[in-house]
């Protein structure tokens, strides 16, 4: 599961509010997951972040969301039980230790220019999280979904404190519908998190 990072590799890059947004979004996920996904290998949705600050709430609330739907995969990460800078390294060993081949969807917000705030991308590989506050944490991933939630490059931990809700959970509305549309509905297995 531990993967060297090498940088995005974006497969699409959807706008939030864009009116084709849910299609193109469920479309890029189930053919990312196609392409890369192995027969025997379970499914795991990981979602990144914290509910301590608006702006990296983004993973949590789409953890929260995709457990409300029922969506019949494991998910870790949910404002409940974040997945976080604290326990990430931990959560990814206790994975790895159980032995069992998986593929994992990482989910994280991110920070990015002016013109990508909005922006939900999807691709192939692992995502770095912490890269946008300048954290080194594993990366992680099979595939990735991340959305652009403000602006970085200064002051980054000020400016995730001070993201508008309102985008944070449109975006995590809006991936949890994406991911329960485009993932297989597999047995669900249960995961004790550490």
């Amino acid at each position: 599961m531990k993967k060297l990072f090498s940088g995005p590799q974006h497969f699409a890059k959807v706008r939030y509010n864009h009116p084709e947004a849910p299609v193109q979004l469920t479309n890029a996920i189930s053919v990312l997951g196609q392409e890369t996904r192995l027969a025997g290998t379970d499914i795991l949705i990981l979602c990144i972040g914290t509910d301590r600050s608006t702006g990296d709430s983004l993973g949590p609330l789409v953890g929260t969301r995709l457990l409300d739907m029922g969506l019949n995969v494991p998910v870790l990460g949910c404002l409940d039980q974040p997945i976080h800078a604290g326990n990430l390294s931990d959560t990814i060993d206790t994975l790895q230790r159980d032995g069992r081949r998986r593929w994992v969807l990482a989910v994280d917000a991110s920070l990015g220019s002016m013109d990508s705030v909005g922006h939900v991308n999807v691709g192939k590989g692992s995502l770095q999280p912490g890269a946008g506050v300048n954290k080194r944490l594993p990366a992680v991933g099979d595939i990735y979904i991340t959305g652009v939630v403000n602006v970085g490059g200064f002051m980054e931990y000020f400016v995730l404190q001070n993201t508008r809700l309102s985008l944070i959970f449109k975006m995590a509305n809006l991936i949890a519908h994406s991911i329960s549309e485009a993932l297989p509905q597999a047995p669900k297995t249960a995961i004790n998190q550490p």
